[in-house]
């Protein structure tokens, strides 16, 4: 017997399900759409940290097109199955895969945080690079891998209740339970543990650097700045025009200036802006602990000191640093979501005096599937950027 029919069971209809489910899977659908035409539709947000959230957002859409329907017409039904058992272990299939890839995603982005401030040098921050990409590609590859035993057959076992949809080997369970989300958790929080270290020590660095480079700049800005000297009849007007030396800045002389090459008002002001350009841009690579770390490591090898005058690597380095304050809060409602789940799946095959009744599986089950709603939610609290283009793309369906 492979499926059975509502009617047979005479179920006890489970409103309350229906109710929170539907726009529970609307919500999730709405907000990772949201995330993924974010990043792939806006140029600012294309970095190698979104692309990462842009593979965690497909995963948790995935859920909710794939599993979440399934799981809650069978919690309508009072938790009765009344498929075939081939669409049962479909279902968790890939409930196991997308579970998994979440935290691996996670986990990769740890990864690709811990290597950008860690070892600044050998990452691309520009572009998203091959090392990125294959990240990606083994977080899906691992959770497939992990969860296919049980398309395979792992849950065809003598004696199989065709009214219950569930794992049914109880060392799977475990063997899940440890790849998907106990080993990976240390590894994660560890990396970001070293990584805010990083941070931190280079960020104390960058204030010393910074306040060195800000005097330079502005005894440059201060000697540099002269008022043009009044011009007499029939004569063109001068200025004194500062030329640095190896002690300090000391003024050429006027008269060798107007008959070498005359230096006009106009000149000067330009000048003048260009320090004033350059200062400001120092002073945006300066409060970026990533980009002075860079700085630093080059100056400690003996490299040549990168340009801060490039803008975009500023403007880039910025959003990443705005990405890593987001990743924490992502990492720790997760956290929060789905541990009960397995230690609650793990507790009820290890342990067998004690009482865990479908009541409380059902809750952490549901807590579990709530967190792929939050994160959207994070992005947009969070980050400007994402709450600009969430606000655009909403506006733009509303209109039509």
């Amino acid at each position: 017997m492979d499926s059975v029919t509502p009617g047979s069971l005479n179920p006890e209809y489970n409103y309350l399900a229906l109710a929170l489910g539907v726009p529970l899977i609307l919500l999730i659908v709405l907000g990772n759409v949201c995330v993924c035409l974010s990043v792939l539709t806006e140029r600012s947000l294309q970095t190698a940290t979104n692309y990462f959230i842009v593979s965690l957002s497909t995963a948790d859409l995935l859920l909710a097109v794939l599993v979440l329907p399934l799981y809650v017409y069978s919690e309508f039904l009072g938790g009765i199955w009344t498929f075939s058992f081939f669409l049962c272990d479909a279902l968790m299939t890939m409930d196991v895969m997308l579970c998994t890839a979440s935290i691996l995603n996670l986990c990769a982005i740890s990864v690709d945080r811990y290597i950008a401030v860690v070892v600044p040098l050998k990452y691309n921050r520009n572009q998203f690079s091959l090392r990125q990409l294959a990240l990606i590609a083994a977080t899906w590859l691992l959770s497939l891998g992990l969860a296919s035993p049980v398309i395979f057959g792992l849950n065809s076992v003598p004696g199989r209740d065709p009214r219950l949809c569930k794992l049914e080997d109880e060392r799977f369970v475990v063997y899940s339970s440890l790849c998907s989300f106990f080993l990976p958790c240390p590894v994660m929080l560890c990396l970001y543990y070293g990584m805010f270290r990083g941070l931190r020590r280079w960020s104390h660095r960058a204030h010393s650097h910074a306040g060195q480079r800000h005097s330079g700049l502005s005894l440059r800005l201060g000697s540099g700045t002269t008022c043009p000297k009044k011009p007499g009849k029939g004569k063109s007007p001068t200025t004194t025009l500062y030329v640095a030396t190896d002690n300090s800045l000391s003024p050429a002389s006027p008269s060798t200036v107007s008959a070498a090459t005359p230096v006009t008002e106009e000149v000067n002001q330009e000048m003048n802006q260009e320090v004033n350009q350059e200062m400001n841009q120092e002073m945006a690579a300066d409060s970026d602990p990533i980009t002075m770390q860079q700085d630093s490591v080059s100056e400690e090898r003996g490299g040549a000191k990168p340009h801060f005058g490039n803008s975009r690597s500023i403007r880039v380095s910025g959003r990443e640093r705005k990405a890593m304050r987001v990743l924490p809060v992502v990492v720790g409602v997760f956290l929060c979501c789905w541990t009960p789940f397995f230690v609650v799946h793990v507790t009820k095959v290890t342990c067998e005096s004690c009482d865990i009744g479908p009541a409380l599986i059902s809750v952490v089950t549901w807590l579990g599937y709530v967190n792929s709603a939050i994160n959207p939610i994070i992005y947009t609290a969070f980050n400007t950027e994402f709450r600009k283009v969430f606000h655009r793309l909403l506006c733009r369906t509303i209109d039509r």
